[in-house]
């Protein structure tokens, strides 16, 4: 395919990508109230061989060739990238404080009772020949640890967003033990990772890196920044200059996180969380957020949807074996997150609604089992049980969220909407003339 050829497909992707998304997202929240991402994500998913694919092969080709798979990749990355920058330029780091205690114990009991799940179910799940051959069960069961602990962070993120309480305890509570987690399962992939042949090193850069990385950003990076909030309160808004210099950071930070061997979506959000507060982040959110969420967004849940088949799943004995996973994958998660709130004194309501967050897997879980399947660690059988578990967790999470904490949301979400001129007033910082 030339490239002209190529950029004739791309226009008539993004025109079906955006409207097939649009559609899906309106029809999910006006029959179904769920938040518009999760129609995002099952748009995806009927865009690739899960649905179009199955009843027009040839229509599902001529709209996604393969040539072009290697564009959506990238918008994909940049989307949800940029997407998680915006996310951490809402985070209140004064709510992390408050919540770190909690924050942690959710994290760790989130990834611990996962982990346990994986040790008991991974031997049976071996001797079904659901893994590669070359895999051994040590191997499995770290990789199923990593796939059952995941949380959709963007997906979690973008829920909390929609019910307005990014500017709350449980938002912040709920953001940072989603992004302590996920750091932990990309930790623990890369070290399987190593295992099948890249070395130590690649678990030691992955870890290393990450940790100096996320260090620096909240430590120096703060201070490091500083310059570029006295150049937007001096010009009263955000110039060309200013912010191309804050996109190819962005970039930079992306590449990061990347080359560490974790994801770009962390190199974002920690960007985002030390951008200094006030006029800056308010005209960065203005400026970038429609773009984002209009264009970017949609393209990386439709690439990871064409990586996804759904009619793997076939049988009686495998919908069984589906089932199993799912159940021991929410009560792993799910429970084990409330427990957690709890014991560090988080009320019922707010416990409840945090492990209703954690427990969505999402595209997070989509682009770890894409991993695995590419590398041979898992087969495409236990690869389409483990998008099931994705897709239900997933459409779990809203729904469970409003049962459990719906009337509290809708009051913090309007208290945060009256309050939000007076919190960012309060967090902007005094800049000096230069």
């Amino acid at each position: 395919m030339s490239p002209a050829e190529l950029s004739v497909a791309f226009f008539l992707q993004m025109f079906v990508i955006i409207a097939a998304c649009r559609a899906t997202g309106w029809a999910m929240k006006r029959f179904f109230d769920q938040p518009q991402v999760i129609g995002e994500m099952i748009a995806g998913i009927l865009l690739g061989p899960s649905l179009l694919g199955l009843l027009s092969p040839d229509i599902q080709h001529f709209l996604f060739p393969k040539e072009t798979k290697s564009v959506l990749y990238v918008g994909a990355q940049l989307g949800v990238g940029l997407y998680m920058f915006l996310v951490g330029l809402g985070f209140r780091t004064d709510h992390f404080r408050v919540n770190a205690r909690s924050a942690f114990a959710v994290s760790l009991s989130g990834m611990a009772a996962p982990f346990l799940v994986a040790v008991a179910m991974t031997p049976w799940l071996f001797g079904l020949n659901l893994f590669g051959p070359q895999v051994s069960t040590f191997q499995a069961t770290l990789f199923m640890g990593a796939a059952i602990s995941i949380t959709a962070f963007p997906v979690l993120a973008r829920i909390i967003q929609e019910r307005g309480l990014a500017r709350t305890p449980l938002g912040s509570l709920s953001l940072s033990a989603g992004a302590i987690d996920d750091v932990g399962a990309w930790t623990v992939l890369a070290i399987v990772l190593a295992s099948f042949g890249g070395g130590p090193a690649v678990a030691i850069k992955a870890v290393a890196g990450g940790g100096l990385f996320a260090l620096f950003m909240l430590t120096a990076g703060p201070h490091l920044l500083a310059p570029l909030a006295r150049w937007a309160e001096r010009e009263g808004r955000i110039v060309p200059p200013l912010l191309a210099t804050i996109v190819a950071l962005f970039m930079l930070s992306a590449w990061a996180m990347d080359t560490a061997g974790l994801h770009s979506v962390f190199g974002g959000f920690l960007l985002g969380v030390a951008m200094p507060r006030g006029l800056l982040s308010r005209e960065l959110k203005n400026q970038l957020e429609p773009f984002t969420l209009a264009l970017l967004v949609p393209m990386f849940f439709t690439f990871s949807g064409l990586n996804t088949q759904l009619t793997l799943v076939n049988s009686i004995a495998l919908v069984g074996i589906a089932l199993v996973i799912l159940i021991g994958s929410i009560l792993a998660k799910g429970a084990a997150c409330w427990a957690a709130a709890r014991l560090t004194g988080q009320d019922n309501p707010t416990a409840l609604a945090v492990g209703a967050l954690m427990n969505a897997r999402g595209l997070m879980e989509l682009i770890i089992i894409n991993i695995g399947l590419q590398k041979g660690i898992i087969g495409p059988a236990l690869f389409s049980m483990l998008v099931v578990m994705a897709l239900v967790t997933t459409l779990m999470a809203s729904p469970l969220f409003e049962l459990v904490y719906g009337r509290r949301a809708r009051a913090s979400g309007a208290l945060g909407s009256l309050n939000e001129d007076a919190d960012e007033a309060a967090e902007r910082p005094t800049v000096p003339a230069i």
